[in-house]
């Protein structure tokens, strides 16, 4: 036997094994199997090694994709609680949305039930830039103990972006839904779909199609990426929207949704989430300790509205950021060893 044709054999035998290893569907792996099979009577022919690359890639994708793996959810309405209110200020409605769908999913599997899927209701947050739409999906992932993938929509203009590529094109991948699936090694991820109002003009019809089968439990069991060429059961995936407004969104789509309005804060509830939430942070973020920046009552006003008002807390991350920084650029100059922020001193620190 040429000793090329061998290291082929042993190449297609390796991946026939990987196969039979994997936990696949039957179907799946019986159908690659007989691919196989047919890949070693060409070994001779001109399109084989195109074939076997292209084989090669397929059987990475789907040994790697989580078809029975699931990470188990943390049911518990305390932990939740205190996850969300660590991150967030205020939002009560949002919180007791969460709190409701673990209630539900704990009473469920309390009576036996866990192989009943629960249709969580697919929140859509809805509102200006810098109201905390996509850090509340990333608390929600941890209060329930799942893994969590982001999938941005903004300026997306192909339906295949979400749904793959046929392999019958040259560097054909999967979509951003299988490849979330694949980074977060679970079937039941939360996958954030981010901006979904922000796709172009021109992709947005299909686009909004492929998002109806995604958020529609009558077919997402069964959701097939061109790629895979074969379906994945996404019921158990909690999906997560964000939006600026609704006006670009489908009505199909947005009738699969739960939208919920983020609210404005008040220059009230800037401070508040300054002192208690963004100022810590940022210390910790830039080494300092809790004593090298103090910051008197009457300063805060002017970190949270420089300019004008602002329907988000982006600016007053910016300020505060900012603050921070130049007093760590000072401290390590040895110019100070703490800074104490005073109405007559803020604009030193203030970025302009």
């Amino acid at each position: 036997m040429d000793p090329a044709t061998s290291d082929v054999s042993t190449d297609l035998k390796t991946l026939e094994e990987k196969v039979r290893k994997a936990a696949l569907p039957e179907e799946l792996s019986e159908r690659i199997i007989i691919r196989l099979g047919q890949l070693a009577k060409i070994v001779s022919s001109p399109s084989f090694l195109p074939e076997l690359d292209s084989i090669e890639r397929y059987v990475d994708w789907i040994v790697n994709l989580p078809w029975n793996t699931k990470t188990k959810d943390v049911l518990d309405l305390e932990f939740a609680k205190k996850v969300l209110d660590q991150h967030h200020f205020g939002l009560t409605e949002i919180k007791e949305r969460v709190a409701e769908y673990l209630a539900v999913m704990k009473l469920k599997e309390q009576k036996g039930e866990t192989g009943d899927v629960y249709r969580a209701p697919i929140l859509c947050f809805v509102g200006l830039v810098g109201t905390g739409k996509t850090t509340i999906a990333y608390s929600i992932a941890e209060a329930l103990g799942r893994k969590i993938a982001r999938i941005p929509f903004g300026g997306m203009g192909d339906p295949l972006d979400l749904r793959g590529q046929s392999r019958m094109h040259p560097e054909a991948e999967p979509g951003k839904i299988i490849k979330a699936l694949r980074t977060c090694g679970s079937r039941n991820p939360v996958i954030l779909l981010d901006e979904i109002d922000r796709v172009t003009d021109a992709g947005r019809a299909s686009i909004m199609g492929v998002l109806v089968e995604l958020l529609d439990p009558g077919q997402n069991y069964a959701f097939t990426d061109h790629y895979l060429d074969f379906p994945f059961n996404l019921s158990e995936t909690l999906f997560i929207a964000t939006a600026n407004n609704t006006t670009n969104i489908a009505t199909a789509v947005l009738d699969r949704l739960e939208p919920i309005m983020m609210p404005s804060y008040t220059d009230v509830e800037k401070i508040t989430i300054g002192k208690s939430y963004v100022f810590p942070k940022a210390l910790k973020d830039a080494g300092l300790t809790a004593d090298a920046v103090q910051i008197d009552d009457q300063v805060w006003a002017n970190i949270v509205r420089p300019l004008g008002f602002d329907s988000g807390i982006r600016t007053l991350e910016r300020n505060i950021a900012g603050i921070v920084r130049k007093v760590a650029r000072h401290v390590v100059e040895g110019k100070v060893q703490s800074v104490k922020l005073t109405p007559e001193n803020v604009k030193e620190y203030l970025p302009q």
